[in-house]
């Protein structure tokens, strides 16, 4: 993907107009200077623009499109309210890249905020099947306390047990982040819609309110809160989850005394994939992911 570079004179324009917004540093603390620094406003070749991006760009560069960063940071403040009243409710945040550049910090913001997460593979039905997840979730909770406790060991033979903890590992590494996660999150984030969309299209189709970065050739309506910027470089994804983790962090210290915050079903139950995941399960066999 070809992302614009810096010119002399765009920069001095962009830099000025950073220069001055400087001192009008949001609540949220996000920095539109920290946003220019990172390349947030770096957007795609024109060409291969959306439509909709249009009241976000700011400039069109030797082919490609500049980014608007005042309208970043005005979208970028009112996701990061809604994202830190969505933690102050009690609701889960479910965080979601699988992009190169963004996964690790994903995982990173996710496990410091106690909010599920995938970072490797996103397998259909994650958000739509909750059954199907759910019975997984549950075999390999109850592999890893067998497993724990020596009841694996005290059954079967050394190479079984072998076999057991390797497809634990398996499964950690794409149920992992989600072990404990509501059967409907309060909100979903993205970083790069369309390497994530089936998370997105799963999470729109449950009326799950959706926040992503969205880059010059995304369609910003596929997000309830767009957050206009460069989904590429490592820098401003880093910057830009360093925010979130802000905001689901201050609002979680707003919480009230935690109540049950899975979602009642049609008989009055409560449904959660972690209640699922409790459950006991029959006798155990090595099998195939």
């Amino acid at each position: 993907m070809t992302k614009a570079k810096a010119s002399p004179v765009r920069s001095k324009t962009l830099q000025k107009s950073a220069d001055s917004l400087k001192a009008k540093r949001t609540s949220n603390g996000t920095d539109i200077k920290a946003l220019l620094e990172a390349g947030a406003h770096f957007g795609h070749q024109a060409s291969r623009w959306h439509p909709g991006m249009a009241p976000y760009i700011h400039s069109k560069r030797e082919g490609s499109h500049i980014i608007d960063l005042t309208k970043t940071v005005t979208k970028l403040d009112q996701a990061l309210d809604f994202l830190s009243q969505t933690a102050a409710g009690g609701k889960q945040i479910l965080l979601v890249s699988t992009k190169r550049q963004a996964k690790a910090k994903i995982k990173e913001v996710a496990e410091a905020t106690s909010m599920p997460y995938v970072a490797e593979r996103w397998l259909g039905g994650m958000l739509t099947n909750q059954p199907t997840i759910g019975g997984r979730i549950k075999y390999l909770k109850d592999l890893e306390s067998r497993l724990a406790s020596g009841e694996l060991a005290a059954k079967y033979s050394k190479l079984e047990v072998q076999r057991f903890a390797e497809e634990i590992e398996q499964m950690n590494h794409i149920y992992g982040g989600i072990k404990d996660m509501a059967a409907k999150p309060g909100a979903v984030f993205v970083v790069d819609v369309p390497h994530n969309i089936h998370a997105v299209r799963e999470a729109r189709k449950l009326d799950i309110p959706v926040v992503a970065l969205i880059d010059s050739n995304v369609d910003p309506s596929l997000a309830d809160f767009p957050i206009p910027c460069n989904d590429d470089a490592t820098k401003t994804i880093d910057l830009v989850l360093g925010y979130v983790q802000q905001a689901i962090e201050g609002g979680k210290s707003k919480r009230q005394p935690e109540a049950d915050t899975s979602e009642p079903t049609a008989t009055g139950k409560k449904s959660t994939i972690k209640k699922m995941a409790e459950e006991p399960v029959e006798e155990v066999k090595p099998v195939k992911i």
